[in-house]
């Protein structure tokens, strides 16, 4: 394995017997070292490849800048996140988690406290993920001895659930704010409150993820011809269709999107069950 680059005294870039360029880490791993030259495998203790160039760079960029500790922990983070998920998760997730994770220790020992103001919504809509976040939150207390507040543990969540959708993290956000804003008028129109351990909840939500997904991204959902089903629906689920309209004026004021038939019909199925039904 041959030196292609230097980052710093423990990290570089190496071209690897299949031709691939690995990022690697170790302890003194470029110690003495120079580009061509040959590395010790038994040194190397962490190593990273990217098939995305782009990605690769913006990582090579990021470890030159942050301390070595930083990203190590990054890593045992995202090893963690795809364990307790048992999903993949795209490469971009150790570029986020790293770089937020550093930013987020500076700000609080700087006393600049950011308030997270999907936290809420993110605890509910996402709970796996935001165990995710409180795990990553004592990881780091263990290692730096610093305790970040919950809002942190909300971020870090939309990261890892940004790594799975594999959008920016800003339509992440966009994202989670379409599905609190559905969510809460389905609460209101009833009085309810959601019981968020039923399947049907589950599903509900699965549905607004997708539903809001396509609405950043202007993409009306046109399956099959749902027309003729959907004026049974009208009629069968009258309430559930009622605040179905409701939404639809809302989506459309605020967005410009307007919801197909189809939408319409399967919102309607999603918002009878979850108010009317309960799986326990």
């Amino acid at each position: 394995m041959k030196i292609e680059k230097i980052l710093n005294n423990n990290v570089v870039v190496i071209h690897d017997e299949k031709g691939l360029d690995k990022i690697v880490m170790g302890c003194g791993l470029a110690f003495k070292k120079k580009v061509g030259d040959s590395v010790d495998p038994a040194m190397i203790d962490k190593e990273f490849f990217m098939a995305n160039p782009d990605m690769n760079n913006r990582f090579q960029e990021l470890i030159v800048d942050i301390p070595l500790e930083y990203v190590e922990l990054g890593e045992e983070i995202v090893t963690f996140a795809k364990t307790h998920l048992g999903r993949k998760l795209n490469d971009s997730i150790y570029i986020s988690i790293v770089d937020h994770m550093y930013t987020a220790i500076i700000r609080f020992q700087d006393g600049i406290a950011v308030k997270n103001a999907l936290l809420w919504d993110t605890k509910r809509f996402y709970p796996d993920e935001y165990e995710v976040g409180k795990r990553a939150l004592d990881m780091i207390e263990d290692k730096f001895g610093v305790r970040l507040p919950a809002d942190e543990a909300g971020f870090i969540a939309l990261h890892v659930v940004n790594a799975q959708m594999e959008e920016d993290i800003e339509d992440v956000y966009e994202i989670t704010q379409v599905m609190q804003e559905v969510s809460n008028i389905v609460k209101y129109y009833f009085n309810v409150e959601f019981d968020e351990d039923s399947v049907y909840f589950y599903r509900f939500i699965t549905h607004l993820k997708f539903f809001a997904q396509r609405l950043i991204h202007k993409n009306t959902y046109t399956g099959g011809q749902e027309d003729d089903l959907l004026e049974v629906i009208k009629v069968k689920y009258k309430n559930a269709y009622e605040c179905v309209l409701k939404i639809t004026k809302f989506i459309a004021e605020k967005y410009d999107y307007v919801l197909s038939n189809e939408e319409q019909l399967y919102l309607t199925i999603h918002i009878e069950r979850v108010i009317y039904k309960s799986d326990k």
